[in-house]
């Protein structure tokens, strides 16, 4: 697979997201079947792996740590503190706050690695701005523990271009990681995107399978547990649901006619948005995870891309893609 830059992190052009393993997709707790993804990422040239404290929580900084135990040397991964976590409950429960204070970022830190078996964070992301903490003083305490040899590098999730500045000034920020896909484009409408790329910070997309439904396989509700995280998002509601599968539709047409799955055509548009993009979809099928990784060697044509982006624009999809609750923690 070919490379790309996050800031000083040379990776894949597609890195793995590891959440749905343990994490908010009613994981089904296979972990043998979560290794060998894991392991068959690795042979495909997959070498950015991306966890956080808050998925389980703990749980799958633990899987991954141990999944990649083998491949240490040859993959990165990236994992994410910002969250005051409740280790009494699970999935979306676990999150009761922002917290991040220097002292909270130190802590997760070493207990991140503690997790994840390792003695450095190739990649350290706060997941969430903090509104009461300034964003100075968070990644001053990163940039203490990059002089310190525990973290190589270190970045931000769904902040604001403003605060992304702010932060770059006092440490540079390597990634820049928030949702973008077909039906997500809010980091080309807030700025986050140019800043990006005037910066040199790398862009780290993540869900732009748009959470599973650009890849056709969900034809119904049905077909999400009781407890997918999905059941909460205004786009998985019923009527939302169904109108934006009729978008779907138009997306497997189109992908039909390439000869190429719809999820792979989804992935080719957010790849040819720029060279500094990473795009990390999440799977646990081996299947799947290949279909994801061939993606990246699929071209489209400008004409194909401007469709692409006309045929699921932010005006045409139905539903907001968080509760108001989450949208609040987004672009602080």
């Amino acid at each position: 697979m070919k490379s790309r830059q996050l800031g000083p992190l040379t990776t894949s052009t597609l890195g793995l997201g590891c959440m749905g393993m343990s994490h908010g997709y009613s994981p089904d707790g296979n972990e043998s079947g979560a290794m060998a993804t894991l392991a068959r990422a690795v042979e495909l040239g997959v070498t950015l792996f991306d966890t956080a404290e808050v998925y389980g929580p703990y749980t799958n900084e633990v899987l991954v740590g141990k999944g990649l135990k083998a491949y240490r040397d040859k993959v990165m991964i990236a994992t994410k503190f910002g969250f005051k976590v409740d280790p009494t409950k699970t999935s979306g429960g676990a999150i009761a706050g922002t917290d991040g204070r220097p002292e909270n970022v130190i802590a997760v830190a070493e207990a991140s690695l503690k997790r994840l078996g390792t003695d450095v964070i190739d990649l350290y992301y706060q997941h969430r701005v903090d509104p009461n903490v300034p964003i100075e003083e968070t990644v001053g305490a990163m940039a203490d523990l990059v002089r310190q040899g525990k973290v190589r590098a270190i970045g931000l999730s769904e902040a604001s271009a403003a605060t992304i500045r702010r932060a770059h000034a006092v440490h540079p920020i390597a990634a820049l990681q928030s949702e973008y896909s077909l039906w997500t484009r809010d980091p080309e409408e807030n700025g986050v995107l140019d800043t990006c790329r005037e910066l040199g910070i790398g862009f780290v997309p993540f869900s732009p399978l748009g959470r599973g439904m650009l890849t056709g396989a969900l034809k119904n509700l049905n077909g999400l547990a009781a407890d997918d995280f999905r059941r909460s998002l205004p786009r998985f509601q019923q009527e939302n649901f169904e109108a934006n599968l009729e978008l779907v539709t138009l997306l497997e047409g189109m992908a039909r006619d390439k000869g190429v799955e719809p999820g792979q055509l989804a992935l080719a548009w957010v790849l040819a948005q720029g060279d500094f993009i990473v795009p990390i979809p999440g799977t646990t099928k081996i299947a799947n995870l290949e279909k994801n990784v061939a993606a990246a060697d699929i071209t489209l044509s400008a004409d194909e891309l401007a469709r692409l982006g006309d045929l699921l624009s932010p005006a045409k999809v139905a539903g907001a893609r968080y509760p108001e609750q989450m949208t609040k923690m987004a672009n602080r």
